[in-house]
């Protein structure tokens, strides 16, 4: 629908009472996964044996990349020692680098980490196992977990890891628009790659916008947009059961579009607590568009000094 991506990464799967969860195996086996651009699954664990258990499960399903998700900053994750955690244990990384290049020798890694837990710099103790282990490359968001997603990235460790590294590096964190891309790609000739995930969400033409050079106006962001969100929609309604469920998977997704729908819109869909009242609002954007359209039509070359009612929102 959009294209522009080399690859994705499916949201992490982790072991819960000995196994991995059902949820993750229904993930792991979407047809979803197996289109023109490469799925790739994304583990999160705290040793060996977490290891084992992921990435036996996910090379019976038939895939040969498995990214080790060394940077979740959530918290009741790194209590447990997984995501960013591992970051402050070498002893458990040097396990797992000891696994990846003998017992898997035949799968494609990748890391994706931060700097550290609380210490930008907490990167340099570990640097040497990282640089140990089989990876095709290694993201790394420039921020500590205890920063979650706030506060400024440190773009010097950011660069000093890139110079200690003998990996591919990839850049991830505050990527939204085409820019923010040029300027990494511009402050870090060397890079990899460019990783992008609420970014994406909340502008999923972003990678497209890049690749084409072409910046999409704000009809085409909704239409696109509108038509991602009906695919989404459909397969939850194929496959889930009962009005709370299909809500509680399909409403997150206007989070991330609330400025473009408008606040009469987003409301009505957050209060929306049946699929009729929920399409009902729905109803609300395809008016926006609509309207939007033939705003856009009737000042069609009449110059650059045409205001726009309050009523519609500043990105129509």
């Amino acid at each position: 629908m959009y294209g522009g991506a080399d690859a994705c990464f499916i949201p992490f799967l982790r072991v819960e009472k000995g196994a991995v969860r059902n949820k993750d195996l229904r993930e792991l086996s979407s047809t979803l996964n197996f289109g023109p651009v490469p799925a790739v699954p994304q583990v999160i664990l705290r040793d060996c044996c977490e290891l084992r258990i992921l990435a036996d499960t996910v090379l019976a399903a038939g895939y040969r990349q498995i990214d080790i998700n060394m940077g979740c900053p959530f918290v009741p994750q790194v209590k447990h020692g997984r995501g960013a955690a591992l970051l402050a244990a070498p002893a458990v990384l040097e396990e797992l680098a000891q696994d990846m290049r003998r017992r898997y020798a035949h799968v494609q890694f990748s890391v994706k980490m931060r700097l550290g837990v609380s210490d930008v710099s907490q990167w340099r103790d570990i640097i040497d196992i990282i640089n140990s282990m089989p990876l095709t490359h290694l993201t790394v968001h420039p921020r500590t977990a205890a920063q979650q997603y706030d506060g400024e990235l440190a773009m010097d460790e950011f660069a000093a890891l890139m110079d200690k590294s003998v990996h591919p590096m990839v850049f991830n964190g505050n990527i939204t628009t085409p820019d923010d891309i040029d300027k990494i790609i511009h402050a870090f000739p060397g890079i990899y790659g460019v990783m992008a995930g609420r970014g994406l969400l909340s502008r999923p033409s972003l990678f497209a916008e890049w690749r084409s050079g072409e910046r999409w106006d704000s009809n085409r962001c909704l239409v696109t947009t509108m038509a991602l969100h009906d695919a989404i929609y459909d397969s939850y309604k194929a496959r889930l059961h009962g009005d709370a469920q299909i809500l509680s998977k399909i409403k997150p997704f206007w989070e991330y579009h609330a400025e473009a729908i408008g606040s009469k819109a987003a409301k009505a869909i957050k209060k929306a607590n049946s699929v009729p009242k929920y399409e009902s609002a729905l109803a609300e954007i395809s008016n926006l568009f609509m309207l939007s359209a033939t705003l856009s039509h009737h000042f069609q070359g009449a110059g650059s000094d045409i205001q726009i009612p309050a009523e519609i929102p500043e990105t129509i």
